[in-house]
């Protein structure tokens, strides 16, 4: 089984530059990562690159969901819910230890623009779409089988309400393991390098890359038969950098989300909130309830997006408005996250009505670039960028390279049967000792059957310290402050943020990676910057 590691990414860097690569890959989310699965998948040499680390954009800071998209049916996007909801049905055979069924209520009020009718024709149609698939079919609640499902919504002028299937995620962590696939399949890919200028030969098409090594800051050059665009808000920088006459094709909006304890938000399921055209969902997930997103237009860096007080303010009406016997305060609030959509600016009137199709198009260098498209879809998305690469190659290349099953599972360890095993595999792990039941079982919901080869390969440490020790060998885990952000739910879930555990954390990472004194002051206070930084909202709303 090959390796992605941390500990392996020097020798990654080192290989870059020596061979000529099929497909390189310049953006570590998603999309990127599963058009490296696909491609390696089918035989071809492929390398990615990502400026930070995996996931750090956009691929993070979803509303973690893997659904067709109700609201979509509104504005008759029938293709794009079709597609979602077959991919969903994928995803569930490809990870079931990060895509979960989820249920959710979709309550309707007297002064709603959609009464019980007309949404009652919307759900049989999205349940005809998904070709009646879903986990269960929608239900039809009343008044009051509405509130005893949900004692906590506000019940004036309620009409009732319906109740239908779709499945939350671990976005972040879908990344790591199609990139974990894609690896296996032969891929090489690393983070925290940036591409910072192109060669373009005589012809007009672009040959290499310059890329720059954001640790080392030392600076190498990628040659490549065909290149691939896939950095998602980033991607009207990334075209005005390397070419002269890039015209922007983006229209960048914004999202924000809040995170709360279960325990102070109580959801039966998942909720449905009308929002201003706007739909919020509030979310139960196993560690924390969800409530997002905005959807206001962006203009800014990517990379500089954060919560603001007014867009707490936002979320916080919304959920008043719905759950006003929950008294919910900005000091219930544990966490929050913001990221930017890379839609396609289709001249939409509102940000709300901007399609979530993706376009897929090789401009006059030969560089292919996608922009826009949904979470759900990025399995097929990335079948037809790969799709689209081979149309500039030789016939004999394209018949070798033919068409990939990446409808397989991710980790061979974890498929839908191997579910019947995770009993079994709980019982192992306590008998190994070091962990209690609740832990046994996180690390197993989490990581499926590959928790028992977690726990024999790093012996008796501690439940958060395993998750570390995993993440920097499997995950080329860099950085405290990434390992908080996106390779477990500490910063989002914990009420300290999981400060509690940065001691026992700063050992695995020190030991693992041979940090000094200095550098790890210097994790720590990156970590500790980027609270203050995501959290500074807290100052200024009452």
């Amino acid at each position: 089984m090959k390796t992605f590691s941390a500990l392996d990414r020097q020798s990654f860097i080192d290989q870059l530059p020596t061979e000529k690569w099929d497909v390189f890959i310049i953006g570590g989310g998603i999309t990127g990562a599963g058009t490296a699965r696909d491609a390696a998948m089918r035989g071809m040499r492929v390398a990615l690159i990502e400026g930070f680390d995996f996931a750090s954009g956009t691929s993070s800071r979803s509303s973690k969901l893997v659904h067709g998209g109700i609201r979509y049916l509104e504005n008759m996007e029938f293709k794009l819910v079709f597609e979602a909801l077959s991919e969903r049905q994928k995803l569930f055979e490809m990870a079931p230890h990060l895509v979960h069924p989820l249920r959710f209520m979709l309550p309707l009020f007297k002064q709603g623009r959609v009464g019980m009718f007309k949404m009652g024709l919307g759900m049989w149609l999205y349940d005809a779409l998904s070709l009646f698939q879903a986990p269960e079919m929608h239900e039809r609640l009343d008044v009051e089988e509405t509130l005893k499902r949900m004692p906590s919504l506000q019940g004036k002028e309620l009409l009732g309400s319906y109740v239908y299937s779709d499945a939350y995620m671990d976005d972040d962590r879908l990344v790591h393991e199609t990139l974990r696939s894609a690896r296996e399949a032969g891929a090489v890919a690393v983070n925290y390098v940036r591409a910072i200028d192109a060669e373009i030969s005589p012809e007009g098409k672009m040959i290499s890359v310059i890329c720059e090594d954001q640790i080392s800051k030392k600076k190498f050059k990628v040659v490549a038969r065909h290149f691939v665009s896939t950095v998602g808000p980033w991607t009207d920088q990334l075209g005005t950098a390397l070419f002269q006459k890039w015209k922007n094709i983006l229209r960048p909006t914004k999202g924000v989300h809040l995170t709360f304890e279960k325990k102070r938000l109580p959801l039966s399921s998942a909720v449905v909130m009308a929002a201003e055209k706007r739909i919020v969902f509030g979310i139960p997930r196993h560690e924390m309830v969800i409530v997002g997103t905005t959807d206001t237009d962006f203009s800014g860096d990517p990379s500089d997006v954060t919560t603001t007080a007014e867009d707490v303010s936002y979320l916080l009406g919304v959920i008043q408005n719905y759950f006003p016997g929950a008294d919910i305060q900005a000091s219930d609030i544990v966490g929050s996250y913001a990221g930017v959509r890379p839609l396609v600016n289709d001249g939409a009137a509102t940000e709300g009505k901007t399609s979530r199709e993706h376009v897929i198009f090789t401009e006059s260098h030969g560089v292919t670039f996608v922009a826009g498209g949904k979470y759900t879809t990025y399995r097929l998305m990335a079948e037809q960028i790969v799709d689209e690469t081979l149309k500039y190659f030789s016939i004999e290349d394209r018949v070798r390279f033919g068409r990939s099953n990446t409808s397989q599972p991710l980790n061979p360890l974890v498929t839908p049967e191997s579910r019947l095993e995770y009993h079994l595999v709980v019982q192992d792990l306590l008998r190994a000792g070091g962990l209690t039941l609740a832990e046994a079982n996180s690390l197993v919901e989490r990581h499926g059957c590959e928790a028992r080869e977690i726990r024999q390969r790093y012996g008796r440490l501690g439940y958060w310290q395993l998750e570390a020790a995993h993440a920097i060998e499997s995950t080329m885990c860099l950085h405290l402050v990434d390992f908080y952000r996106r390779r477990v739910p500490l910063f989002l879930a914990e009420t300290d943020h999981g400060l509690a555990q940065l001691p026992q954390l700063v050992r695995v990472f020190s030991e693992r990676l041979g940090w000094s004194r200095e550098q790890i002051q210097s994790e720590e206070k990156l970590l500790h910057d980027y609270f203050e930084v995501e959290l500074a909202w807290r100052h200024k709303i009452a």
